[in-house]
């Protein structure tokens, strides 16, 4: 591994660090926790699903993901409905309410996105948002990502 890298490796996982703890507190007006926020996010991203596959794309393990959804059905924002193929699973879905939870949360990620490159340049914004392209680009092909099963989750828009 080269210096620079290593370097690269060390203000990557920074920005991803900064950028995390930055998105939490702009949905932490939203009350909704992160596990939830995630949940439903993921929901909206990939429609309804069996919830140990929910899990799965989110590396959670199973009781924070029962105890998380409970808490949302409890809210009204996610459906939980018996697997028709397997007795013993559970399929959840968005409700219009969490729907529109996610549209609400969704807005204020990207306001809160836009905000921090409202600080830069036209054209460092348009820099950043083809180093973002790449390194999209980098991860979708992670073999690292494939053997956790995560690479469906990374199967974001393209930023155009």
């Amino acid at each position: 591994m080269s210096a620079h890298s290593s370097k690269s490796g060390i203000l990557l996982r920074e920005v991803a660090r900064l950028y995390t703890r930055a998105q939490r507190l702009s949905v932490d007006c939203c009350k909704t926790t992160n596990t939830q926020c995630h949940i439903l996010t993921e929901l909206g991203r990939s429609g309804t699903q069996p919830m140990v596959e929910l899990g799965q794309r989110l590396s959670l393990e199973k009781s924070w993901v029962s105890r998380a959804l409970e808490v949302l059905v409890t809210e009204g924002l996610v459906a939980k409905k018996p697997h028709p193929n397997d007795a013993r699973s559970w399929m959840v879905s968005l409700t219009a309410t969490g729907k529109r939870r996610v549209a609400q949360l969704n807005e204020t990620l990207d306001v809160h996105a836009a905000q921090l490159l409202n600080k830069l340049s036209a054209a460092e914004q348009l820099q950043i948002a083809k180093s973002l392209q790449l390194i999209v680009g980098v991860l979708r092909t992670d073999a690292g990502l494939d053997r956790c099963g995560q690479s469906e989750a990374l199967k974001i828009k393209d930023a155009s």
